[in-house]
Order: structure tokens, then C-alpha cells, then sequence
């Protein structure tokens, strides 16, 4: 059986996914081999096969972590004790900050989703699915009780956000003049300003 760390104890698996996403980072997902990966990872194959069982569940496994990241976040806000109106704002800057700490995992999914085989492009829909459900719950509470404007349908609400988030990758620079938590405010606070009754 494969070794599950290396000599400063990081796990076989991560190591697979950092070399994997740095690599696809900047040669993109078709141009990168198995072969480049390991050898950055400082595996064999099968260890790489061990762990997953092709690039195919590599690529998907690099959204899927950022994904159950942003879902459990997600749940805490939504289950939490307070305003409508702070845990959709909450939930809304959340969503903008993890996707810029995750920003090349961001970049590389919606470059490269169409490389998915079919179940897995399902099974990623669905997860997505449930996120954007999730949030868009929140706005429906906050219409139902009267908090958030009705004018604008929910899920066109949610899509509006999502479409800002979706697009990080394209605009945003680390080192540009706008921290993330600054981003996350202006994104949150316009959306919040949208759902204004």
C-alpha cells in the first residue's frame, strides 16, 4: 500500500491535489499530464490511482473541496440565531471570500468543467444545486416575512450573486487595491441593497 505522508508529514492526497491544482493552474487541465503531477507531487501513479482513480476525479475532487467548504459555511449561517437579513449578508460575504482564498481551485472548475465525464459533471451540478438552493432559501425567508423586497424573484437573486462570484477569477488581483474581505462587503452590501423593501 502506498505511503500516506511524505517526510514532513503532508498526506499523499494533498500533496496529489496541491500539485494537481498548481499544474492546472497554469498549463490548463487538458495540457497537464498524469505523469507532470506525480512527478510534482513526488508520487508514482499508483499511488496518484490510489487515491483517485483519474485525473478526471482529480480536477472534480479540486471544486469538490472548495464546494463542501463553502456548504458547511453556508449551513452554519443559515442555521444560525439571528436576522434574516445578517445571516443572507453573512452567507453572501462568506461565499465572496472563499472563493477568493480558493481562487486558482475557482479558475481551473470553470475553465475546465466541460472536461468532466458525465457523472461527474452530474454529480458536481447537484452539489451546486444544493448550495445555491440553500442560499436562495434565505432570500425566501427574508421575502416571505416582509425583511426583503418580493419584486425581484428569488432565484434570479441568487443568480445575480452567483454571477459576480463566478466571475473572481477573471477580474480579481491579490494584489490589486481591494482585500478580499473588502470585496465580500461590496458584493453583500449591494445584494442587501437589491432586496431592499
Amino acid at each position: 500500500m502506498p505511503r500516506t505522508t511524505d517526510g514532513d508529514g503532508t498526506p499523499v492526497p494533498q500533496r496529489l491535489l496541491a500539485a494537481a491544482t498548481r499544474l492546472f493552474a497554469e498549463q490548463g487541465y487538458d495540457r497537464t499530464s498524469v505523469q507532470e503531477i506525480v512527478e510534482a507531487a513526488g508520487v508514482t501513479k499508483g499511488a496518484l490511482y490510489h487515491y483517485f482513480g483519474s485525473k478526471d476525479d482529480l480536477l472534480h475532487e479540486v471544486y469538490a473541496r472548495v464546494l463542501r467548504l463553502q456548504q458547511e459555511r453556508l449551513d452554519a449561517f443559515a442555521d444560525a440565531d439571528a436576522p434574516v437579513e445578517e445571516r443572507l449578508r453573512g452567507a453572501a460575504a462568506d461565499v465572496v471570500v472563499t472563493t477568493i482564498d480558493n481562487l486558482d481551485d475557482a479558475a481551473i472548475f470553470f475553465r475546465s468543467m466541460h472536461h468532466l465525464s458525465p457523472e461527474k459533471d452530474k454529480q458536481v451540478r447537484a452539489e451546486r444545486r444544493r448550495y445555491h438552493e440553500r442560499f436562495r432559501a434565505l432570500v425566501e425567508e427574508g421575502q416571505k416575512k416582509g425583511v426583503f423586497s418580493t419584486a425581484t424573484p428569488a432565484d434570479l437573486v441568487v443568480d445575480y450573486h452567483f454571477g459576480s462570484v463566478h466571475h473572481l477569477s477573471t477580474w480579481y488581483r491579490p494584489d490589486g487595491p481591494l482585500a478580499p474581505q473588502e470585496v465580500a462587503d461590496h458584493l453583500a452590501d449591494l445584494l442587501l441593497r437589491a432586496l431592499r423593501p
